[in-house]
């Protein structure tokens, strides 16, 4: 699998507690940060859930 880097663009403040633990799970919590991560299907799945706050790039 390739790799992606995530970059959170959105606060996680008035968000579900789920998005909030998925945003600490991948890696961010503060805007504007960014995480290189393996793409799986797992961290596939988190960044659908939280799509509306991250942007994703191919690495």
């Amino acid at each position: 699998m390739g790799k992606v880097f995530i970059t959170q663009v959105k606060s996680t403040i008035k968000k579900p507690e789920n998005q909030k633990r998925t945003i600490q799970a991948l890696g961010l919590g503060k805007i504007n940060r960014t995480v290189e991560v393996e793409l799986t299907p797992q961290i596939a799945g988190m960044i659908n859930k939280v799509s509306h706050l991250v942007s994703v790039k191919e690495a």
